[in-house]
């Protein structure tokens, strides 16, 4: 261990440990020491995560350790489910802004991670995974903020490793629909938008739940002319915030992004567009495209797990899809051929339709994460930026002590 080293390994310089993953392009900086322990639900465990230690969400996921679009996971052992052994591990996510409910990209890297692991300071259940030897498939469930991911991941032989080869799949959270073509007055400018516009100034918009609430809306619905593959994501990114800022500011669109059980879980987390003109090569059914736009703007490079289990949901709602039905998603990195797409398929055990709520079901959503690296941060006395981070393409409003938000 040389002397650079050992001075970022010393409990002053508060060092973070962490496995750097990718999900189709979309980074998992999965934090596995260094993490001050917090109790209660994992509710409550989010709460105090936002109120006591914001400041290692913005060491680690903004600049200069992070940047915009970094993405974030927090392995949480002790949960009111892994206490009852109905979970193996609990996590938190975050986000340039904050800690979202659900990441499907995350659980897949996460699925990974949890069985190529056998550190029980990092993992104390990791012996009470159970794995299928005809089937070479492990089976673990984890707890996310929205509830438990079903998870099954793909093993070597001797199943104390994860095959790589093999997509890693998870069932989603009960997901639905709550509202569709709904449509949104429009408060905020942007250069596409009298193309838009329908003749009483609305742009419709659907909404659905996968573990967080999404409002969909084709690409040619926000004005743009061009396929979603040709289209300037700062000119989509424009017209998408500018949505989300109508529909946040109108009191009444509130219900379509209501939980029925948790209030915690009753935002709208972000914006899905998609393109009714795309055909995936040599198909013309069972593909769709789709670009997310979450917390504060973050562009997701993967078709978004939460995502896919909400436009299952919505396909199902609008009679488009049924169970059983496996159907291909795709982002601007899968279609480009720089990682696998995601799979989603509707569970046909897992209906339920209940009087005066939307229907809803559980989605299994299959794709494939991989190793990039590992980590140790620290933060010197010294360094005038302290424990903060910022966000550069913000730096009109740059201010260290609060990361820059």
């Amino acid at each position: 261990m040389d002397i650079i080293t050992q001075r970022l390994s010393q409990p002053e310089n508060k060092p973070v440990s962490c496995i750097e993953t990718h999900t189709c392009g979309e980074p998992t900086r999965i934090i596995i020491d260094g993490y001050p322990d917090v109790t209660g639900t994992l509710l409550e465990q989010r709460a105090k995560a936002k109120a006591q230690h914001d400041d290692i969400r913005k060491r680690l996921i903004l600049e200069p350790r992070g940047h915009y679009e970094m993405y974030g996971a927090v392995l949480r052992p002790n949960t009111e489910l892994t206490r009852t052994g109905q979970a193996h591990m609990g996590v938190l996510f975050l986000t340039n802004e904050g800690y979202s409910t659900m990441c499907g990209h995350a659980i897949i890297a996460l699925g990974r991670f949890l069985v190529d692991t056998h550190d029980h300071k990092i993992f104390p259940r990791r012996n009470n995974i159970t794995w299928n030897r005809s089937a070479l498939v492990a089976s673990l469930n984890i707890h996310a903020p929205c509830g438990i991911l079903r998870v099954k991941v793909p093993v070597k032989k001797d199943g104390k490793s994860s095959d790589p080869t093999r997509p890693v799949s998870f069932v989603s959270v009960p997901s639905f629909a709550t509202g569709v073509n709904i449509p949104v007055n429009i408060n905020h400018y942007w250069p596409q938008l009298e193309k838009a516009l329908t003749p009483k100034g609305s742009i419709s918009v659907d909404f659905a739940y996968g573990g967080a609430f999404y409002a969909f809306v084709d690409a040619s619905s926000l004005g743009f002319d061009a396929p979603l593959e040709d289209i300037n994501m700062l000119d989509l990114s424009k017209a998408t915030e500018c949505l989300l800022s109508s529909i946040r500011e109108n009191p009444e669109l509130t219900e379509y992004f209501q939980h029925p059980e948790e209030a915690d879980l009753s935002f709208l987390y972000g914006v899905i567009v998609t393109d009714d003109t795309f055909r995936e090569k040599g198909r013309v059914l069972g593909a769709e495209l789709g670009i997310t736009f979450f917390a504060d703007q973050q562009i997701d490079r993967s078709p978004t797990g939460s995502g896919v289990a909400a436009r299952a949901a919505l396909a199902y709602c609008k009679g488009e899809r049924e169970a059983g039905i496996s159907w291909t998603y795709h982002s601007l990195v899968s279609t480009r051929g720089l990682g696998p797409p995601f799979v989603g398929t509707i569970e046909p055990e897992t209906i339920e339709t209940n009087e005066g709520r939307p229907a809803q079901v559980c989605v299994r959503v299959e794709g494939q994460a991989f190793y990039t690296g590992f980590s140790t941060f620290s933060v010197e006395p010294a360094d005038p930026l302290g424990d903060a981070g910022f966000v550069f393409a913000k730096a009109s409003n740059l201010a260290l002590s609060d990361g820059g938000q």
